[in-house]
């Protein structure tokens, strides 16, 4: 029976961590893995392994899919009004081989259980890797596929399937965060040694880059001691803040060391004992803001901070294709 492999690329194209990269439809040169609910890693592209994938059926890669809302326009034509990013799809050929046939089923069984538990664990990951090191990645769930090509001499020793994968998520994420850091510095006198002033109230104005292709939801961990924080898009206007004295939290300012997390997506607040603060927010004012791809201009205000206290903006980039 003829067994189907994939080319190997050029020697100086091998990526960190080991595999091999496999020439993928729309992104060329990549290698993939598939991370099951249980977090167990599954390469998909080593071609001297017993999996690996048929790269010539890969494919939903590229740009998210979109839902488009108009209105007739009276003049002829239409106004674009809405825009709705889709759920994706991607179909992921693989092929599956044992040196016998007990051990090419436990390998077809285990790697079916790998992707169907989707269905009632959670998301799997499937992540590409290149070969300079960069990775994207994005949520996946089995949909269907995973059957035999029932074809004479198949299902003895080897097989291969045509999985459809569904991501709820169209766009795929760098799993490396980026992450803007900004703390208080102790005081300091206006007249010694030089002529410098220490504000208790803003950590500072910046520019925070998303050098993705949408708009990521930031997460914020707020280090005391504060009694106020307030955070500024300058650059639309929307801003939110955080009271710790709010009567729906009732704890008084964050002290020195104690820490609230912030999520714009989902909008959650917690504190550090995992206490919900979401009624500390100033709503119905408060505007979770994202940041738009490209350059932002924020800013981060704590009222009664002092030395140690801080802020950590962190966000994942994400982009169209893989």
């Amino acid at each position: 029976m003829p067994i189907i492999t994939a080319p190997a690329p050029p020697d100086n194209e091998e990526p960190p961590g080991g595999g091999t990269p496999v020439p993928l439809p729309e992104i060329g040169r990549a290698t993939a893995t598939y991370i099951d609910p249980t977090g167990t890693v599954w390469p998909l592209t080593d071609v001297e392994s017993d999996i690996f994938t048929l790269a010539d059926g890969v494919s939903g890669l590229g740009a998210a899919p979109y839902e488009l809302t108009s209105d007739p326009h009276p003049r002829g034509g239409a106004r674009l009004r809405h825009v709705q990013p889709q759920p994706r799809s991607i179909v992921w050929p693989l092929f599956v081989q044992g040196t016998d046939h007990t051990t090419f089923l436990a390998r077809w069984r285990a790697l079916a259980t790998a992707f169907t538990r989707t269905l009632r664990e959670g998301p799997g990951i499937l992540e590409l890797a290149r070969p300079d090191g960069t990775r994207r990645r994005i949520e996946v769930h089995y949909q269907e596929g995973f059957e035999g090509q029932a074809k004479q001499g198949y299902y003895r020793y080897a097989d291969s399937t045509v999985l459809s994968l569904w991501c709820e998520d169209p766009y795929w994420v760098d799993p490396v965060p980026m992450i803007v850091h900004r703390e208080s510095g102790a005081p300091s006198s206006f007249f010694v040694p030089y002529p410098t002033v220490s504000s208790s109230q803003v950590l500072g104005n910046t520019v925070v880059t998303n050098p993705g292709d949408v708009t990521v939801w930031p997460t914020w961990t707020v280090t005391g001691p504060a009694s106020l924080i307030t955070f500024t898009h300058t650059g639309t206007g929307e801003s939110f803040a955080l009271n710790p004295s709010a009567s729906a939290i009732g704890h008084g300012n964050l002290l020195a060391g104690e820490q609230v997390t912030i999520s714009t997506d989902p909008p959650r607040v917690r504190y550090q004992n995992g206490d919900n603060w979401v009624g500390g927010l100033n709503w119905p004012a408060a505007t979770l803001w994202g940041l738009a791809p490209g350059d932002n201009a924020v800013s981060f205000t704590l009222s009664g901070s002092s030395a140690g206290s801080a802020v950590d903006l962190s966000f994942n980039p994400r982009y169209e294709t893989a």
